[in-house]
């Protein structure tokens, strides 16, 4: 098997196929020769591409950033290299336009666009949690924990939580603002 930054050659049935990769990706693969990898076909009218993905998370992100309008895929897998879909997803939920435009390629109106488009598809996804939250604050995570605990929906409690979190909160306040909304 050949690994670059750019893309590996995986053989399949003695064919071996060009899967394009993004940086986060390569820096996940090892050195084993026997790997598992996401991948995406994407057929267009002048080439048929393979683009692979260290976890399904990562590959999820890859096709909800496919889907907005001027963001290919070249773009979406340039984006995947500057940042996690993890980091991704927390910049489009906290409605960050400056971190998502500071990718390069990426402009003010592509940013917002990243963001009004997935803002609701990202918040419905798996993408990890506490990411999710303002970045280091451990507050917040652990109030959702113990939401969780009581037994409140996910989705329900994140949304509840960040509707109510502000600085300087204990998690006991947290969870008592976060109680009133749900």
């Amino acid at each position: 098997m050949e690994k670059t930054p750019t893309h590996v050659i995986v053989e399949c049935g003695g064919v071996g196929y060009l899967v394009k990769i993004s940086l986060n990706t390569f820096s996940k693969l090892g050195d084993d020769e026997n790997l598992k990898i996401y991948t995406q076909l994407q057929v267009r009218e002048d080439a048929h591409t393979l683009y692979g993905f260290y976890s399904i998370a990562e590959r999820e992100m890859f096709n909800h950033l496919i889907s907005v309008s001027g963001i290919g895929a070249s773009t979406a897998i340039l984006m995947l290299s500057a940042m996690t879909s993890d980091e991704i997803a927390a910049a489009i939920v906290n409605e960050e336009v400056g971190i998502i435009q500071s990718i390069k390629g990426i402009g003010a109106k592509t940013a917002q666009r990243v963001i009004i488009d997935l803002k609701d598809k990202v918040a419905k996804s798996d993408f990890a949690t506490e990411n999710i939250f303002t970045a280091n604050n451990t507050n917040q995570n652990d109030a959702l924990t113990a939401l969780l605990a009581l037994g409140f929906d996910k989705k329900k409690a994140q949304k509840a939580v960040s509707k109510v979190v502000t600085d300087d909160q204990s998690v006991e306040e947290i969870i008592k603002e976060a109680l009133k909304v749900l």
